[in-house]
């Protein structure tokens, strides 16, 4: 029988997310909200716990769940070959709706779907979903619905469509109601739109254009410094020459 656990008290979220940590590291599926609508996920690193993920939506090996993260930091064991534009993106609006698809690392054993060597990554801005990725570690979430029915709102919308193939749902209370977040492909060397949500493209090119001139200017003062202490000094003396000193 699933467990619902009110995460609107300090009480309510230290109880529920430990239970949902503890079930997740089980293999099991739980329900969590986010700062865009309610999720469903579990250990991305659990292959069977993911296809029991699609198979509570209904939803096939073709289109793979994103990894929620609960920092920047775990960006550089999940992915390979990150571009420096990337770094910016990350610093601007994570935590946030924004989910970044990058080459996944070849080393890592997990099996997130037909993914064709990449990993959708987002760090949400919600407290009880960093509070769970923070006891759990990386999880492969998805919007908590039956494939073709609007995303879950409330933790009892999802209740009603997901039933019993989740073992612990968090309720913190009404999700945001906001879109989906922006999906970004960073596999190349300048991101591709996949999906606009929250965060509009020019959004996504002001901040990029201005880390490049910032990048360019610095750039500029380090050749202007490399340049000056390569330069000849002007006005010092010579040195003094043994022996030049005429006697008196």
């Amino acid at each position: 029988m699933s467990e619902v656990f009110d995460c609107t008290t300090p009480e309510g979220l230290a109880a529920g997310v430990d239970a949902a940590a503890r079930a997740v590291q089980s293999g099991q599926v739980v329900v969590l909200p986010t700062d865009t609508v309610y999720g469903i996920g579990c250990d991305a690193f659990d292959a069977a716990a993911v296809a029991a993920v699609l198979a509570a939506k209904g939803r096939g090996r073709e289109m793979p769940p994103p990894v929620l993260v609960p920092n920047a930091r775990t960006v550089d064991g999940l992915a390979r070959s990150v571009p420096p534009y990337v770094r910016h993106l990350i610093d601007r609006f994570w935590p946030g709706a924004l989910t970044l698809v990058l080459e996944s690392q070849p080393s890592l054993t997990w099996d997130l779907g037909e993914t064709n060597g990449t990993v959708a990554l987002r760090m949400p801005d919600h407290e009880i979903a960093l509070a769970l990725l923070a006891e759990a570690g990386p999880m492969a979430v998805t919007s908590a619905n039956l494939t073709g029915r609007p995303p879950a709102q409330t933790v009892t919308e999802a209740q009603e469509q997901l039933g019993a193939s989740v073992a612990v749902y968090l309720d913190g209370g009404p999700a945001s109601g906001g879109p989906a977040s922006t999906i970004l492909d960073c596999t190349a060397a300048s991101p591709v739109t996949l999906r606009e949500g929250p965060l509009t493209r020019p959004e996504v090119d002001r901040v990029l254009d201005e880390a490049e001139k910032r990048e360019a200017a610095e750039a500029a003062r380090k050749a202007a410094a490399e340049a000056a202490a390569a330069a000849p000094s002007r006005g010092r003396a010579g040195p003094r020459i043994a022996g030049s000193r005429r006697r008196r």
